[in-house]
């Protein structure tokens, strides 16, 4: 009775042993990186960038002309005068500087926001990835190291990343 008990234990020990885990990794930068979605919202946002700095830009160069004018005009004017105009024209440079340090807020909190929305899809994605297809684990790997070496044939990157990208394409 007591050897069959250890048989039975040591049966179900090597059976259970014997499940091999299903392992893989990604490169997360390579696959955040060279992901489409990724690269049309930084192009995205480099127009929107582009186009702010331009009209900052042209902005800038409307005030400066005012403020020359200013300089030009106050030699005319009487002290108390030419201080009252600077006072008007300091509120209207810090009045432009306020819109354009929040449209510049706006635009980083926005561009955030979309790529902290694709990180989290991405996430999800390559968990139902590892449920669908039998994986115990998949690991990431990045500048830190969570991942130090992995052989090639355990490497999901480039799969994970052309079904992403089939699937974005649609």
């Amino acid at each position: 009775m007591k050897n069959i008990f250890l048989i039975a234990l040591a049966v179900i020990t090597l059976v259970s042993c014997d499940q091999s885990q299903k392992t893989g990794f990604i490169d997360n930068s390579e696959l955040i990186n060279k992901y489409q979605e990724k690269i049309d919202i930084e192009a995205k946002f480099k127009i929107l960038i582009e186009t702010f700095q331009k009209r900052t830009d042209s902005i800038g160069r409307a005030f400066q002309v005012e403020a020359q004018a200013f300089q030009q005009k106050a030699q005319t004017m009487s002290d108390a005068q030419a201080q009252q105009e600077y006072q008007v024209l300091s509120q209207k440079q810090q009045m432009l500087q306020q819109g354009i340090q929040a449209e510049e807020q706006q635009i980083q909190l926005e561009s955030q926001t979309e790529i902290d929305s694709l990180i989290s899809k991405v996430r999800g994605y390559v968990k139902d990835y590892g449920q669908k297809n039998g994986y115990t684990y998949i690991f990431g790997s990045n500048e830190g190291g969570s991942v130090i070496y992995g052989s090639e044939a355990n490497d999901i990157t480039k799969t994970i990343l052309d079904a992403l990208n089939a699937g974005y394409k649609k």
